[in-house]
């Protein structure tokens, strides 16, 4: 059976609390400081402070560990790193053929503009921008060419897309890296109207073979 505490136990017990106790508190106070004052932004990406006093901060900051005030202060992150966004739309040529049409871009957003994305759009800035922006440019440069010249023009037809997006992405604080065409493909009346042509050259072409045959053949026979 354990023996009651003695009033020279109390005492040092006591004692003791005095002064542990705020040797304690005080450790973990400065435990939390630290683990909740202190942030890391990644590599590829780029933070943003917002303040529930002046609200969003204008400072970018970038890879490394930084400061901020507990409950006052969080970080808003961004990726800088270039992303791919995918779009297949179907739009009209200058001679009202039907193009489907898909394109690759590759994006990210402007460093030292993260402040203004995050203000006027948000982190999911790219989800708002790009379907938009790029079906826009994307009808506007398609309906200046015939279908036929989308074929032999395709690089042409890339550049140019690409050139108008990166200007139309600048007002959004967007850069474009590349922009590229990964499928082309045509209505059915125009897909059937080519394939009839190249049957027809293909009779030509055979038609043309075999009077020049017969014509080296009776020359031949008059030579003989």
């Amino acid at each position: 059976m354990s023996q009651p505490p003695s009033p020279a136990d109390i005492k040092r017990f006591a004692r003791y609390l005095r002064i542990g106790g705020p040797a304690a508190i005080l450790g973990g106070v400065a435990i939390y400081g630290i683990t909740h004052c202190l942030y890391t932004v990644q590599a590829g990406t780029r933070a943003v402070l917002f303040s529930r006093i002046g609200g969003l901060q204008n400072n970018v900051y970038s890879e490394g560990l930084h400061v901020r005030i507990p409950w006052l202060q969080w970080p808003i992150v961004f990726d800088i790193r270039t992303k791919p966004f995918n779009i297949k739309s179907p739009t009209g040529s200058k001679d009202l053929q039907t193009i489907n049409i898909a394109l690759r871009v590759l994006y990210r957003p402007s460093s030292d503009s993260i402040p203004y994305i995050c203000r006027t759009l948000g982190v999911n800035y790219d989800e708002k921008v790009l379907p938009s922006i790029t079906n826009e440019v994307l009808k506007s440069v398609v309906a200046k060419f015939n279908a036929s010249q989308l074929i032999t023009m395709r690089q042409d037809v890339s550049l140019l897309i690409g050139r108008e997006l990166k200007e139309r992405a600048k007002d959004f604080r967007m850069i474009i890296d590349d922009v590229s065409i990964t499928e082309l493909g045509f209505g059915k009346e125009y897909t059937g109207a080519v394939e009839a042509k190249q049957v027809a050259q293909q009779e030509a072409q055979r038609a043309t073979f075999i009077v020049e045959r017969a014509k080296q053949e009776r020359q031949q026979k008059i030579v003989s």
